[in-house]
């Protein structure tokens, strides 16, 4: 489908009062499950998160579209700072990681066949851009510029490179499952 027609598309979901409720309950349950982010498996003393916050995000894109799950990512991130902050002050770039997440998955799932290839691609883009290049320059900037950029972005990879399975799997079955849902009114 046409990106741009996928876009719009995912944004007239908003005239649905239950796409509305879906991508609400959607947007609180990313929110509950980036609370307990810090308590998911962390491996390689914490540098790797398996976190099952990526869950709503990519039901989110798959059922409502890039620009919900864009909502959904930025939002989720907001609010679950501002309900459990973890000991320092907001930064917009997590944030903005994911919005960017919530658009690359929306674009790739939403009225689209999920095939593992295109998760496959879809997850690539993800972690080179959102997940790598710039939460290695967030964490590099939120330290201080004390390591080299090239230190944080080798972690980066390590961790991406340790996560893709799991990460890749979930998304191809969250796709999958959501394909059979549609969100109807019921008729009386």
């Amino acid at each position: 489908m046409n990106p741009i027609k996928n876009l719009k598309n995912s944004v007239l979901e908003f005239k649905s009062i239950y796409a509305l409720a879906g991508i609400a309950m959607l947007l609180a349950l990313r929110v509950v499950l980036g609370l307990f982010a810090n308590a998911t498996l962390a491996i390689f003393g914490g540098n790797v998160k398996i976190t099952p916050s990526l869950f709503a995000l990519t039901t989110a894109a798959a059922m409502f579209g890039p620009f919900p799950a864009a909502l959904v990512g930025g939002l989720g991130d907001v609010l679950s700072f501002f309900l459990a902050p973890a000991g320092g002050a907001y930064f917009p770039g997590f944030t903005i990681s994911g919005v960017l997440t919530g658009l690359i998955y929306g674009f790739a799932l939403y009225k689209n066949q999920v095939t593992l290839p295109r998760v496959i691609i879809a997850w690539f883009i993800n972690m080179l851009v959102v997940e790598t290049f710039l939460a290695a320059y967030w964490l590099w900037t939120l330290n201080g510029y004390t390591a080299d950029y090239s230190v944080y972005l080798i972690w980066r990879f390590v961790s991406q490179g340790i996560k893709c399975v799991p990460d890749i799997l979930l998304i191809y079955f969250i796709g999958k499952l959501t394909a059979k849902i549609k969100i109807q009114p019921k008729k009386q």
